[in-house]
């Protein structure tokens, strides 16, 4: 199926530049052809959006606010379009797809629908005895989003749903491996009514096409999910033009145990948040850090519960556990758990790709780790469990803390004063108590250190979107200000 590989100003655009191929990562076969967008793809979109702005951008909330609504209703309608799209592209379950990622996309429309129109801000009032000061929020102006293959949708939403509902526009560079879900989202937002120009696509190489539109002289804001690595080049580019940016970056989330927790939950909740999405998520739990009464205890009960992950066809309802995004990755995942051994660390269970086609690989609980080692430290991305002990409270929050990462963490105990606790002093976005993963559409998500800075999801979001006005306006009708003797004193009569 050959597909066209961008949508600007309204319309599909077959461009001109490098064929590439789709794959599905499960079997290898192609899923789809198009040829990738170029740099001159990118000054043609950004052309469009910046014509779009102005009506958009002073279109009413309520205008803006029924556009998007009618958009989630047609994601809603499209739902299995949108989760096969979904499955071939990434070849996550499609129980995760079904269950997950369309329908809380789908939510996030609908939530950023309402919210267009609840825009908040200080009263207005006079802060002063002489004026009246209000503030106005308004649309920054075009913005470029570029987003990742992990979760094309997802990610897709929460870049363009807070932007549009603030009235602006936006050029969005999906993964070139996983761009269908972002097209789709694309037309359907057309067909629901938003204007031409406001939302365009360009599917290209994160090299020319991802560089030339994080450093565009005529965009406003730049923002990015992915990399820590990649983030910051984007940061760079944007930097030429002193424009905003938000990101949204890697993670190495602690998965933190203390000796009162309820150890099933504990198991079960390692299990779920360090597979999700194969691994492939900022936020999964990558290390358990655990007290070191339960350690034994829990290394058995995850390594036995993980023995018992399904693994295989995507497709398949009863698939636990699709393939990684690619054989390359899967190969850097390969080399890390491979080294780990090397490191002093324990395989417990997993630490092998499976007898499949596509790019599989078993889930891995590797115990023992060094703090110093890199799979510890590094960002593994991929269906691998890190674990080791820690020996008092003390301890366990200074191990969570004992990463460049910031993006989000979980403790686990019966305490409430403990859990008080690690909320905070745990240096993270997100810290959940007693669970590790769960999202709404109503609370923020975003990191700090190298995890990046800026929020997605939420009310929280329009900051990023947004500029903030002060008008302050004279109330008095004199022309002579008290103020103004500090500049000047009035004097009457001829100068001598």
């Amino acid at each position: 199926m050959t597909i066209a590989s961008s949508w600007i100003d309204g319309a599909e655009v077959t461009t001109g530049g490098q064929a590439h191929r789709i794959v599905d990562p499960a079997t290898g076969n192609d899923v789809a052809d198009l040829a990738l967008a170029t740099p001159a793809d990118v000054d043609s979109a950004v052309a469009s959006a910046r014509a779009a702005l102005p009506s958009w951008a002073t279109a009413t909330p309520a205008e803006r606010s029924a556009v998007l609504a009618k958009l989630a209703h047609m994601a809603g309608e499209h739902s299995k379009q949108l989760v096969a799209e979904e499955v071939s592209q990434t070849g996550k379950p499609v129980r995760l797809a079904t269950e997950f990622d369309v329908p809380g996309s789908v939510d996030n429309i609908d939530f950023f629908a309402g919210a267009a129109r609840h825009l908040e801000g200080k009263a207005s009032a006079e802060y002063s005895a002489d004026h009246t000061s209000s503030i106005r929020r308004e649309a920054i102006g075009v913005v470029a989003t570029i987003t990742p293959w992990n979760y094309p949708l997802q990610m897709a939403v929460w870049k363009v749903l807070p932007a549009l509902a603030a009235g602006c526009s936006v050029v969005i560079k999906p993964a070139e491996v996983t761009p269908l879900t972002t097209l789709t989202l694309a037309r359907l937002a057309s067909e629901a009514g938003l204007p031409a120009g406001v939302l365009n696509v360009v599917t290209g190489a994160g090299a020319d096409v991802g560089t030339a539109l994080a450093g565009h002289s005529d965009v406003d804001l730049v923002t990015f999910t992915g990399s820590t690595a990649v983030g910051r080049k984007v940061m760079a580019a944007a930097a030429q033009h002193g424009h905003r940016t938000q990101l949204e970056l890697g993670g190495k989330a602690p998965f933190l145990v203390f000796d009162d927790a309820d150890l099933d939950a504990a198991v079960h909740g390692a299990v779920a948040a360090s597979l999700i999405n194969t691994g492939q998520d900022c936020t999964a739990a990558t290390r358990a850090i655990v007290a070191r009464d339960l350690y034994d205890d829990f290394v058995a009960g995850v390594g036995e519960l993980m023995g018992k992950i399904v693994v295989g066809d995507p497709h398949d309802p009863d698939t636990d556990l699709g393939p990684l995004i690619t054989a390359a990755h899967r190969t850097k995942v390969a080399g890390m758990v491979e080294r780990a051994t090397a490191e002093g660390g324990r395989i417990v269970t997993g630490g092998m790709a499976p007898d499949l086609p596509g790019s599989f690989y078993r889930p891995t609980l590797i115990a023992d780790v060094d703090e110093r080692s890199e799979v510890y430290r590094s960002e593994i991305f991929g269906p691998v469990l890190v674990a080791r002990p820690f020996t008092d409270d003390d301890d366990g929050i200074r191990q969570a803390n004992d990463t460049e990462y910031g993006l989000a963490a979980s403790a686990w105990t019966r305490d409430v004063y403990r859990a008080q606790r690690a909320s905070r002093e745990i240096h993270a976005g997100c810290v959940w108590i007693n669970d590790h993963i769960p999202i709404i559409s109503e609370m923020p998500h975003g990191g700090v250190g190298a995890s990046g800075f800026g929020k997605d999801m939420s009310d929280y979001s329009f900051e990023e979107y947004l500029t903030i006005k002060h008008v302050m306006s004279d109330i008095t009708a004199v022309a002579e200000k008290d103020w103004h003797r500090i500049i000047f004193t009035k004097r009457s009569g001829a100068e001598s």
